[in-house]
């Protein structure tokens, strides 16, 4: 009887676990877990290509810290890593454009991408 009570309890703190995981999923659906900050679907509609690849080409980059301003080489590259993984999916995507979606949809917008040495 106690073994019964023990699976029921453990089966009802499971359904609970996931019901509530999966309406914050439903409740945000543009965010995905390996950008959370960035609108992955208006990114990749500005860039003329799916939510997933960008998410995709992404999971490479090391943005900085949060609360910290990249160094110079991160930024740089990390523009390559993304720039060119972007552009195998739209090779119309120029470092400008993807400097101006990004800035859109930074948080902090360009503000955070200034240098530590600026």
């Amino acid at each position: 009887m106690k073994n019964c009570m023990n699976i029921h309890i453990a089966t009802s703190l499971l359904v609970a676990i996931m019901t509530l995981s999966g309406s914050a999923v439903a409740a945000n659906p543009a965010f995905l877990p390996e950008d959370p900050k960035r609108p992955v679907d208006k990114i990749g509609h500005d860039l003329d290509i799916a939510p997933e690849q960008f998410t995709a080409c992404f999971r490479n980059v090391s943005p900085a810290p949060q609360g910290t301003r990249p160094t110079a080489d991160r930024v740089h590259s990390n523009k390559a890593i993304l720039l060119s993984c972007l552009q195998k999916a739209n090779a119309n995507i120029t470092n400008d454009m993807l400097d101006e979606v990004m800035d859109r949809y930074r948080p902090g917008e360009r503000e955070a991408q200034l240098l530590m040495n600026e």
